[in-house]
């Protein structure tokens, strides 16, 4: 309806929300948008935000992280969540505007790779929630540290530097690392000590880890290994007995590996070599003292001196006795005396002898005894090749076989000697070096072949004891302990079958000379000649049928070789 020019029609007239601003007042807000605001009121619990709005949107105090710093007239940038809420009022919130701002700025201006500093806000499973600038990231537990953390909560409260690994937008979450930074900073550590380092350079450690093949040792940065060759001069078994860990050392650089990053150490390094003037210290021939420090069954180590060890072998113990172990002579931590033998420098071997300090007791026996001097002993062992004799003080001679019998071939001692027999001997040879005393039983009697002409021709008559029968003859005993054979063909005319069958240990028996053997030392006997008188072409006639009849294996056989076929009844 129209009155006039004056009038305004009332169907074009703006409603009230027009007036207000309504729907376009409405629309200059972006919903999920950041914008900024002034704080009109500030109350107890939370302050009143004007954002240009018909209305303030209200704010609760647990958003603003500086609560008591905050006043009246601050501009402050808020989260519009909605325009307006069941309070008609605007929804924001600082804190989501502050996330919002520091996820933008952190993805934008950092990115993966980037250090920041983040606070270590509260454990959750496998790690911690870090804060940064707002902005929760992940730490992962194997992230913390370098090595393996034991007590997270240690962390909890601390600021530190973190490298960003990983950001992904669409979950916005981040996951960081403190191990890389430390690790970097370890190797830019390492290196610079490396550079540092020079071989023969003295530098303290500390001992991280201790193994049976030596110790670890942390340098400050730079791990080196110190072999348990290069922690004494001396012996010793495991490096837990010089050192522990967490002791603090001084060490010497042996070698850098600088591609490797590897530092080879030493510890003995740090005093002089003992080795180097040990033979003017120790002259071969001296006397040394020293304590027994490990003994194996060939020998004993004696420690001369912190770093120099002697070995006393089991053949250097004793003159006299055989040691088979040297447990059997002294005992670890037993201090000894003992004569030095030889020394090999460039090896570290001292050889030393516990026997040289007292005289060769071989060489004394030597001069005590003459060869040609007669002894008196006790037979005290016996082998198959001799008798062992005491002469005195655990010192044996031995009589061999062939030096028991002037006339007969003994195989084995035992034909005519026993242990505990004690015997009257002749010293024939002392061998002081090898330890060898020779004796001789025979040698105590002259020998009966030397006037052998003159007791006993071919063609005589002899008379004598049986003493042994064997498959091809009898051995007879004659005078001066001399022995005869007769063969089984001399023995009568007749065929004889087997000796036994005519001939019996113990039989007295007269018998002709058919043959002597000087070289060999045998008398050849005839039983069919010794009933008829001879000629001298007879008695050659009978040797050579003795000869002939003899095999090469029993001509002229000695009463130790008549043992093989004795067939006794």
């Amino acid at each position: 309806m129209s009155v006039g020019s004056n009038y305004v029609e009332l169907d074009n007239m703006p409603t009230m929300d027009q007036l207000l601003g309504g729907d376009s007042i409405r629309n200059e807000f972006a919903v999920n948008s950041i914008i900024s605001g002034k704080v009109v009121e500030k109350r107890n619990d939370g302050a009143l935000i004007d954002i240009g709005y018909k209305a303030e949107g209200f704010v609760p105090a647990a958003e603003f992280a500086k609560w008591d710093e905050l006043k009246v007239g601050d501009q402050v940038d808020v989260y519009l969540e909605e325009v307006e809420n069941d309070n008609s009022m605007p929804g924001i919130s600082v804190q989501k505007a502050a996330s919002i701002k520091a996820w933008n700025r952190i993805t934008e201006e950092c990115g993966e790779g980037s250090v920041v500093k983040g606070l270590m806000r509260h454990r959750v499973k496998g790690g911690i929630i870090v804060d940064i600038d707002g902005v929760e990231a992940f730490l992962p537990g194997s992230q913390i540290d370098i090595g393996s953390v034991r007590d997270m909560d240690a962390y909890i409260g601390k600021e530190y530097d973190v490298k960003i690994l990983k950001i992904n937008s669409e979950r916005r979450n981040i996951v960081v690392s403190r191990r890389d930074l430390l690790e970097e900073s370890m190797r830019a550590r390492r290196s610079q000590l490396l550079a540092e380092m020079e071989v023969g350079q003295t530098r303290k450690g500390v001992i991280k880890n201790i193994t049976d093949f030596g110790a670890f040792i942390d340098l400050g940065g730079v791990d080196g290994l110190l072999h348990i060759t290069d922690m004494s001069w001396g012996r010793i078994a495991h490096p837990s007995e010089l050192f522990e860990v967490g002791q603090e050392v001084e060490v010497v650089i042996l070698d850098i590996d600088t591609q490797k990053e590897r530092v080879s150490l030493g510890y003995k390094q740090k005093t002089a070599n003992p080795w180097e003037n040990v033979a003017e210290k120790y002259p071969v021939g001296s006397k040394v003292t020293g304590r027994v420090v490990n003994i194996m069954p060939y020998g004993a180590f004696v420690e001369i001196e912190e770093g120099v060890e002697g070995l006393i072998h089991v053949s250097e113990m004793s003159w006299t006795k055989r040691i088979t172990k040297a447990g059997e002579v002294v005992r670890v931590g037993e201090t000894v005396e003992a004569v030095v033998l030889d020394i090999d420098k460039e090896s570290k071997k001292i050889s030393l002898g516990l026997r040289q300090k007292e005289r060769n007791p071989w060489e004394v026996l030597a001069e005590k005894y003459p060869v040609g001097s007669k002894i008196v002993g006790k037979v005290r062992n016996m082998t198959s090749y001799g008798a062992f004799v005491e002469i005195e003080n655990d010192i044996d001679g031995m009589i061999h076989v062939s030096d028991m019998s002037w006339t007969r071939k003994i195989n084995n001692p035992s034909e005519i000697l026993k242990p505990g027999d004690e015997v009257e001997a002749v010293i024939l040879d002392i061998n002081a070096d090898q330890q060898r005393i020779s004796l001789g039983l025979k040698q105590t009697e002259n020998d009966p072949w030397a006037n052998i002409d003159e007791q006993y021709k071919v063609g005589d008559l002899v008379k004598g004891k049986i003493t042994k029968i064997t498959a091809f003859g009898a051995f007879v005993e004659l005078s001066n302990k001399i022995d005869g054979l007769i063969h089984i063909s001399q023995i009568s005319k007749e065929h004889v079958d087997k000796v036994k069958d005519v001939l019996k240990v113990g039989d007295e028996v007269e018998a002709r000379v058919i043959k002597m053997d000087h070289d060999e030392r045998r008398i050849g006997l005839s039983l069919k000649a010794a009933n008829e008188h001879y000629s001298a072409e007879e008695l050659k006639a009978a040797e050579e049928e003795y000869t002939a009849a003899l095999t090469p294996g029993e001509d002229m056989v000695g009463i130790g070789e008549a043992f093989e076929g004795l067939d006794i009844q």
